[in-house]
């Protein structure tokens, strides 16, 4: 009998820790999500120098009648012009799709990214803001469309002489599980690699901020200026180049920081906005630019130009306002 009660007693005090912290419905559900955290896939791609991939986010994917959220037409045409490209793969800087539990958003992009499904395109996303809105059912929907990352928020991948890591900047960064494993990523960097992308959707450094000058922006959190310094610490020291990719702010901006070059890039069909750029920025425009980023990696030697989309009614017009060559490590000392 006392057997009984103090199973009974040890039952009772974990369903109770679980339904305290996190509902009854969902313990078993996070203790595996958690788990997940601390295996991170470590992805592939057979690929040789030279490549190139593309870039970009904040595209907003949602029922395209509603032009009050995002720019549908704009956001068609990247589409399009992408798919036209044939990038080796695609870095998605998160805001996929307008909120992340709408599955009525995600059969939107299902339906208009299907030309990249056709040719084959891989695509590696960062969770954005938008994409975790009602989190529990926006991860299931946002894990069905990429299995591939086993139901983890942060992940690798490995192509050539490149590291991509990408890392969900709703969770702690420089701490946690998530830190952890960047910081062994890092230290374990294999020598055959030339450049560390790191991908999240908000950005270390924008010129923008929340007072939203022009009409948009968002001031960078102490969270990424706390890993930039860090990322930067490293770049001092790493015989490898790190390059910063993210989004958030929708339009496009380019900082140079510690020996690391930051892009925002979040011109993909959420309306974009202009914004202010601080006097030393490379880059200055006051126009809204819809745009992507095609990054041509080679041994040595990185090239990333902005190609920006005007749109007069149904004619699309391409420039290229900023190209930018990014040395390797062994170059650029």
């Amino acid at each position: 009998m006392n057997f009984r009660r103090r199973t009974f007693t040890r039952a009772l005090l974990l369903v109770l820790a679980c339904a305290t912290s996190l509902g009854l419905m969902e313990c078993t559900k996070h203790s595996a999500t958690a788990a997940a955290q601390t295996a991170a896939p470590e992805l592939t791609l057979d690929l040789k120098t030279p490549f190139q991939f593309v870039a970009y986010g904040d595209t907003r994917f949602h029922d395209p009648s509603d032009t009050d959220d995002a720019n549908p037409s704009a956001r068609r045409a990247l589409v399009e012009a992408i798919a036209q490209a044939s990038p080796a793969f695609i870095c998605f800087t998160g805001d996929i799709v307008y909120n992340g539990n709408d599955a009525d958003d995600w059969k939107v992009w299902e339906t208009e990214t299907s030309p990249w499904r056709e040719k084959k395109i891989p695509v590696f996303p960062a969770l954005g803001n938008h994409d975790l809105h009602g989190e529990q059912a926006a991860l299931v929907n946002y894990f069905q469309r990429f299995p591939q990352l086993k139901g983890s928020r942060y992940y690798s991948v490995r192509a050539a002489n490149v590291l991509l890591l990408v890392i969900d900047s709703a969770l702690e960064e420089l701490s946690g599980p998530q830190g952890t494993w960047l910081a062994d990523k890092l230290d374990h960097v294999p020598p055959e690699v030339d450049f560390v992308f790191i991908m999240d959707h908000h950005p270390p450094y924008t010129s923008s901020s929340d007072e939203k000058k022009y009409g948009g922006g968002h001031s960078s959190r102490p969270h990424e200026q706390a890993l930039a310094k860090m990322l930067e610490q490293r770049q001092a020291q790493a015989r490898y180049r790190i390059v910063f990719f993210s989004g958030h702010v929708h339009n496009y901006e380019r900082h140079e920081h510690g020996g690391i070059t930051y892009f925002v890039s979040g011109g993909g069909g959420a309306h974009a906005y202009p914004i202010e750029r601080a006097p030393g920025d490379p880059f200055q425009s006051k126009e809204i630019n819809y745009h992507y980023l095609v990054v041509e990696v080679d041994h040595q030697q990185l090239k990333v130009t902005m190609h920006r989309l005007e749109l007069n009614g149904d004619k699309a017009t391409w420039t290229t306002p900023d190209q930018v060559v990014i040395p390797g490590p062994a170059v650029a000392k």
